[in-house]
């Protein structure tokens, strides 16, 4: 279990906050991670697992002309999945993660680079990663990332 998943779970159920996912490259680990934690279901609402660019315009929203000239793999769709998960799953917070595990590079993008989206209620942004392994490290990575912002999103809510 990633030790990170448990602060996250445990600070949403004290915050009353509903969590979801949106994931390509990671193909559900984040949601998976998160539901090791027991007292998950309190919280965690579910995840949309939108590999290709067409699920990611039609359940999650993306805009069809960004990933037409960006391609999926940018910071702009990792931002707009996450925007989208939270109404298609009905979540105050959610994450997402878009990007290149690799072998080989995806609409021009290098193997390693990712983008973690991310929402929580009215605000939305990303954070661009570039990390080096093989596919199975890249999409671990991708995982931890995607839930240190949800760790690092809780605690700056809980703060204020």
């Amino acid at each position: 279990m990633e030790p990170q998943a448990i602060p996250v779970i445990t600070a949403a159920i004290a915050a009353n906050v509903q969590i979801a996912t949106a994931e390509s490259l990671t193909a559900g680990l984040i949601a998976a991670t998160l539901a090791e934690v027991s007292g998950a279901s309190a919280v965690l609402r579910g995840g949309v697992i939108s590999y290709s660019s067409e699920v990611k315009a039609s359940l999650l929203g993306v805009d069809q002309s960004l990933l037409a000239q960006a391609g999926s793999v940018d910071g702009e769709v990792a931002r707009q999945m996450a925007v989208g998960a939270q109404s298609a799953c009905g979540a105050q917070l959610t994450v997402s993660a878009t990007g290149v595990a690799g072998p080989q590079p995806h609409d021009g993008k290098a193997v390693g680079t990712v983008f973690i989206g991310w929402a929580y209620k009215e605000e939305s942004g990303f954070v661009a990663h570039h990390f080096v392994g093989d596919r199975a490290k890249i999409r671990k990575r991708s995982t931890i990332a995607a839930i240190n912002q949800l760790a690092a999103i809780l605690g700056k809510a809980s703060s204020q």
